[in-house]
Formats: structure tokens, C-alpha cells, sequence
């Protein structure tokens, strides 16, 4: 074990633990959106940032190792100030109204002004940002805010991409490649504010190397990617979480006991997930776990 000093406290947290280890170690609600517990770090959306004692910079807490005798200040003025900016960029360019509800409780504590750069831009034509080339940048008109609005892509009946609540936290491209599904079948396309998850050469997902698993359904933390049953009650105003129950069980399909989480309203199954800290998932399925169960819903009419 390692002493870490967290906002004048000393904790104790095992050597190769991370400073948010350490932060969550002594309590402290410290904000996260590219990271996940099962996923490596990739240190994107810098929302996590703390004050190391020596760093000439802010430090992102999810990935930098907590040293012996580390002395880290979570809440100063710098770091509020940039946790503020990178949540009014976000909000700026993003839809974040499928965001958890820790987002919006981020957004109070900042006091983050999600119009601080003017009204948003025209959503972009469908398929229009896929198209476009790295580096060929149109000039901004001053008054408006750049986004990412586009229409959504709706190509089958598992699951729908709204990119424009993409936050290209890399969550999904992590659990489609070496962390868990190793398919490999996204990647992020373009640079700078044309960046965008994308399939190889940008092919319909059918014709990719998507294997339909929905892991990346699964980590997804803006609503970017959601169950087309979710998407089509959101659309007819009928998703309501506040009746929905779910129901622990394992999956029927093989023997290898991955757990399900049966998220039912209406006494009709409307997606399932599956728990992180189960030893077999950790929150992954395959295509039949995360997608096969409408034999449910069908048995009862036959």
C-alpha cells in the first residue's frame, strides 16, 4: 500500500492504483465520461483532470499511477475552471439530453453556461460528415456554435446510432476491439471537429465487421448508440424508466453463464444489459445475450 495525500487527507491505496483510485478511495465525486472500470483508459474527454503537487500541468486521474507520497487537490480553482470549459464545449457542440444523470449534476457544480458559445449550427445532411475530408475545415460564420447534429442512422432492428450525442469518448471503440470483443470493427474516422466513429470505409454496419454483439451499446454513456426498442418508445413518448423493473437471470443460449439484466416496462422486455461486476460478462454479451430474447414476447401470442 501507498500513502496519497487527496485535498489535505492522507489514503492509502495499492501500488498501481490510479489517482482516481485514490480520489474515489476517500470519497471524492470525481466526474468521468471516457472511463470505464472494464475499458482501458484512453484519457479523451480530460473531464477527470486533477492538480498533481510538481505537474506542470492538470493530470488526467483515470490513468496517471498514484506515486508514494502523491499530493493531489481535486477541487481548486484550476481544476474547476477546466472541468467548466470542457463540459461547455461538450454542451456546446453535443446533445447530452440522453447523458446520465451524473453529467447533469456535473453541469450544476461547474455552473457550466451550455450557451456560452452562441446557438448551435445547422445539423449537417445525412451521411454529409461521413464524407468529409481530414483538414478541410469551412470557416466558422462567428455567430453560432459548431456540432455534431446529424440525422440518425437507422439500418436494422438492434440498435440505432445517434451521433449527434457522440462525445467521442472511445468507450465503444475499446469494447468492439482489444478489451473486449476484439471484432475491430469501428475505429475513429477523420481529425479535429470532422472526427467520427466510423466502420471501415464507412460501410452500412451489415456489410462491416460488426458481429451485432451491442457492446458498445453497453458503455456508452450519452445515448449515442441505444436498443431500437428504446429508440422507437422514446419516439412515441412511452419510455418511461419509472416503470420499469429489472430482473437478474442467466442467459438461456449456452453454458457459459453469462448474466442478463431484463429491463421490462409494460411487462415487455425493452433491452437487456448485463452487470459490470459479473466475473464471466463484465458487462459484455454476444449478439444472442444482448438481442435475442423477443422468443419472449412471441411465446405468449402463439
Amino acid at each position: 500500500m501507498i500513502d496519497v495525500t487527496v485535498d489535505g487527507e492522507v489514503v492509502q491505496v495499492p501500488e498501481g492504483a490510479t489517482l482516481l483510485d485514490a480520489c474515489r478511495t476517500k470519497g471524492v465525486d470525481t466526474p468521468t465520461l471516457c472511463y470505464l472500470e472494464t475499458l482501458t483508459p484512453v484519457n479523451a474527454c480530460r473531464v477527470c483532470v486533477v492538480e498533481l503537487e510538481g505537474s506542470r500541468t492538470l493530470v488526467p486521474s483515470c490513468s496517471r499511477a498514484a506515486q508514494p507520497g502523491d499530493v493531489v487537490q481535486t477541487d481548486s480553482p484550476r481544476v474547476r475552471h477546466s472541468r467548466k470549459l470542457v463540459l461547455e464545449l461538450l454542451a456546446s457542440s453535443v446533445d447530452l439530453s440522453l447523458a446520465s444523470g451524473d453529467v447533469r449534476r456535473w453541469v450544476d457544480r461547474y455552473e457550466v453556461d451550455t450557451a456560452r458559445f452562441g446557438p448551435a449550427a445547422a445539423p449537417a445532411a445525412a451521411d454529409e460528415r461521413d464524407g468529409r475530408d481530414s483538414g478541410h475545415h469551412h470557416a466558422s460564420d462567428g455567430a453560432t456554435a459548431e456540432t455534431v447534429a446529424q440525422p440518425i442512422k437507422i439500418h436494422d432492428e438492434m440498435y440505432v446510432r445517434d451521433y449527434s450525442k457522440c462525445i467521442l469518448c472511445y468507450k465503444c471503440v475499446e469494447a468492439c476491439g482489444d478489451d473486449a470483443q476484439n471484432t475491430f470493427a469501428i475505429a475513429v474516422a477523420g481529425r479535429g471537429f470532422d472526427a467520427r466513429i466510423s466502420t471501415e470505409f464507412d460501410r452500412k454496419l451489415d456489410q462491416s465487421a460488426c458481429v451485432y454483439c451491442g457492446n458498445c451499446i453497453g458503455v456508452c454513456p450519452t445515448g449515442a448508440l441505444v436498443f431500437k426498442s428504446e429508440h422507437d418508445l422514446r419516439e412515441a413518448g412511452t419510455w418511461d424508466e419509472a416503470k420499469q423493473t429489472m430482473t437478474r437471470t442467466v442467459c438461456p443460449y449456452c453454458g457459459v453463464g453469462c448474466n442478463l439484466e431484463l429491463h421490462v416496462q409494460d411487462n415487455e422486455i425493452v433491452k437487456v444489459t448485463s452487470p459490470m461486476d459479473h466475473s464471466v460478462t463484465h458487462g459484455h454479451l454476444c449478439i444472442k445475450g444482448r438481442f435475442g430474447w423477443q422468443f419472449v414476447q412471441n411465446r405468449g401470442s402463439e
